[in-house]
């Protein structure tokens, strides 16, 4: 075997860096005063001469962008920039009206920070280079097709301006699942700063670096990355769009090598619809873009600001919190943090109630309901007090656990009805214990062969009889109660 042959066979390992674009939440736009809402807007109608780039207007910082950076810098556990300045990037694309972006080059406002994940049950520390403040570009709508057959292109600059938070990973990533799992983690962290909206279209997207170098990991050093061809796939809006498009090209670009191609340093736009990525340009070097001192904006001094500035209490120690307050397992305080609003919601129930029956009712019964119903915490959180009565009702013993999920709750979220409502709408009050022993002795009486399977030792026969019982009650009877006075009873025969 000669060496190009075995250089060949050699395994490759996979190297990710990331740039996740975030839309921050603010009321106006970065630079100027027009509205961030546009949602449903006409296109072309939430802009002004400011984000349309006309010659002479000036941009003005909006201090509520920079409020966030900070918050953001902070939960990536970063240096905040005590002087940041902005940069012109100058690049040319009909969604850059000016023909330039304002972003920031080499005092970014926050630097130096990282994010720890686990994929797989291994815990991996993902480095953050930087993370600035930028404008985000309008957004082009592709007619009829996707970018590479579409039949002509529109432009709608009602995004133009809305402020970015762009978040530069080392190339820390392993593989594509990694990256799936930081996503998820970095937008966990943004819902509970408040500074980002997953709903918003187009409110997180990624373009990911991605190179195989041969050997093992121990070989990777600055040195090697530096040598790498790197591909840029653009274009990714989703965790599990990212892991896919990262997968993708592993497999386009390992298949290449072993062919003995060569892997061109490229952008590369990932075709959601056709789940493959498609060459757009030569990758541009960092001195293609031609950064200069953006002349109309001020340096900005955060030295008073990144100490004034506040953050909530972030996913990881809720969930600490939890397991340590509450004492509820692990799988149950992962899902009771998932949101800042779950977890809101949860503890706004526990202070009432047994802290693992509180989690069995946020964790297991309303999120399972409200996610087949696509809806989320939030579409209910002002109705905090009426699941707190439904809960009572349980624990209380006025009506069933299983109807107050099957019945009650469902008509709750379908109907909006308050549970007492449900409960004296429907007839769920418990039934007494006469109605009971009265119900038991009908389906003894009425299903003579269950009776015999049951004593002949046949499985299902007491569920049968169980469920005679409930049919008989409408479902008022406690089942437990029911289990236990029919074993009484057939004892007896």
């Amino acid at each position: 075997m000669n060496a190009q042959t075995s250089a060949l066979d050699a395994e490759y390992v996979t190297v990710i860096g990331l740039e996740v674009h975030v839309q921050l939440e603010t009321a106006t736009k970065i630079f100027c005063g027009c509205s961030t809402d546009f949602t449903d807007a006409e296109p072309n109608t939430h802009v002004c001469p400011v984000c349309l780039g006309l010659p002479g207007t000036l941009p003005v910082l909006n201090a509520q962008a920079v409020n966030a950076a900070i918050k953001i810098g902070k939960a990536l556990n970063a240096d905040i920039t005590a002087l940041t300045r902005f940069h012109r990037k100058n690049y040319f694309y009909p969604d850059l009206p000016k023909n330039f972006q304002i972003t920031q080059y080499d005092e970014p406002i926050c630097q130096d920070g990282s994010i720890t994940i686990s994929h797989r049950d291994v815990d991996r520390e993902i480095t953050i280079d930087r993370a600035h403040l930028e404008e985000d570009p309008g957004s082009l709508q592709h007619a009829g097709s996707s970018i590479a057959t579409a039949e002509y292109t529109l432009v709608d600059y009602n995004r133009a301006g809305v402020p970015l938070m762009e978040i530069v990973t080392a190339p820390d990533f392993r593989s594509p699942g990694e990256v799936r799992a930081f996503l998820a983690k970095l937008e966990e962290i943004l819902e509970y700063l408040e500074v980002f909206d997953p709903t918003r279209d187009g409110s997180l997207r990624v373009d990911a670096n991605l190179s195989l170098v041969p050997g093992d990991e121990s070989a990777i050093d600055a040195t090697v990355l530096a040598e790498a061809n790197r591909t840029e796939v653009k274009n990714i809006s989703s965790h599990k769009g990212a892991e896919k498009a990262l997968a993708y090209e592993v497999t386009r670009q390992r298949n290449a090598l072993r062919r003995g191609e060569v892997v061109e340093q490229e952008t590369r736009h990932w075709d959601e619809t056709r789940g493959i990525t498609v060459g757009l340009r030569t990758k541009e070097a960092e001195a293609d873009y031609r950064y200069f001192p953006e002349p109309d904006l001020p340096p900005v001094d955060t030295s008073e600001l990144r100490n004034t500035v506040a953050i909530p209490e972030l996913p990881d120690a809720r969930r600490s919190r939890f397991r340590e307050e509450y004492g509820i397992d692990g799988e149950a305080a992962e899902k009771l943090t998932s949101s800042k609003p779950v977890a809101d919601f949860y503890e706004g129930i526990v202070e009432a109630f047994n802290p693992e029956l509180a989690a069995s009712w946020v964790a297991d019964e309303l999120l399972g309901e409200l996610n087949y119903r696509d809806m989320t915490v939030a579409d209910v959180t002002h109705r905090l007090a009426e699941f707190k009565r439904l809960i009572e009702l349980v624990e209380g013993d006025e009506i069933t656990a299983k109807n107050a999920r099957e019945t009650v709750l469902r008509t709750m979220l379908d109907e909006g009805l308050d549970p007492d409502a449900i409960v004296a709408r429907e007839g769920l009050g418990k039934s007494d214990t006469d109605e009971v022993t009265a119900a038991v002795t009908v389906a003894i009486e009425s299903n003579p062969e269950a009776v015999d399977d049951y004593h002949a030792g046949e499985d299902g026969a007491l569920n049968f009889l169980v469920g005679q019982v409930m049919q008989v009650t409408q479902g008022r009877a406690d089942p437990a109660v029911v289990n236990e006075r029919l074993k009484a009873e057939l004892s007896e025969e």
